[in-house]
């Protein structure tokens, strides 16, 4: 019961950024992407996707590939809690990501347009090959705009947890200390960090 749950949150998760980050991203070539991931082959899209976290923790990861309906297959079980998947937003540059059940219940939040996340944790998810997202007149935008720009993010980690600039005093852009507040001031702001998750170093 308690991994069809996870699963299940799973499915959700990927669904809900699939859904909200490609809302408006017609200039960004997302078709071409979906192909450059279809000619891999499944050892190498495994590879990909574990290729987001840190060792110790990819290792025991389970692992959600796009099946030949565009479903999520589990092709990998873990043990630790946390799935990866080998792209996020379909995109020429791979995106892929490692997260924990706690993001799992942010974004189904998110996706259900619920006033907050539900998540009563802290949720953790590594991106050690970047991202990308939009900015325009100095401010990080949650969808494309007229105007606005595709940043490229460096490797990072982040955490799903409402935090806020006013309190923290932390900045709501990207600049030279690598932590910040994305999404500042909604629902789904959370900490960015740019830290390669490569070069961290377990607890254990």
């Amino acid at each position: 019961m308690k991994h069809m749950l996870h699963l299940a949150v799973t499915v959700m998760f990927c669904a809900g950024l699939a859904s909200t980050s490609m809302a408006g991203e017609k200039g960004a070539k997302s078709g071409k992407a979906g192909n450059d991931l279809k000619s891999m082959s499944q050892g190498e899209q495994i590879k990909l996707a574990l290729s987001a976290a840190p060792s110790h923790i990819a290792k025991e990861a389970a692992v959600m590939l796009p099946g030949a309906d565009g479903k999520l297959v589990e092709l990998k079980k873990g043990t630790n809690g946390f799935t990866c998947i080998p792209t996020v937003n379909n995109r020429p540059d791979p995106d892929p990501m490692c997260f924990d059940a706690a993001v799992g219940q942010w974004v189904e939040a998110l996706q259900n347009n619920a006033p907050k996340p539900t998540n009563t944790v802290p949720g953790i998810s590594y991106m050690a090959r970047g991202g990308m997202h939009w900015e325009k007149d100095g401010k990080v935008l949650m969808n494309e705009e007229p105007g606005a720009k595709l940043v490229k993010e460096p490797p990072h980690w982040m955490m799903m947890w409402p935090f806020d600039s006013m309190a923290t005093k932390l900045p709501t852009v990207p600049n030279p200390s690598g932590v910040w507040i994305m999404f500042d001031g909604t629902p789904s702001a959370h900490l960015m960090v740019y830290q390669d998750p490569m070069k961290m170093k377990s607890a254990q």
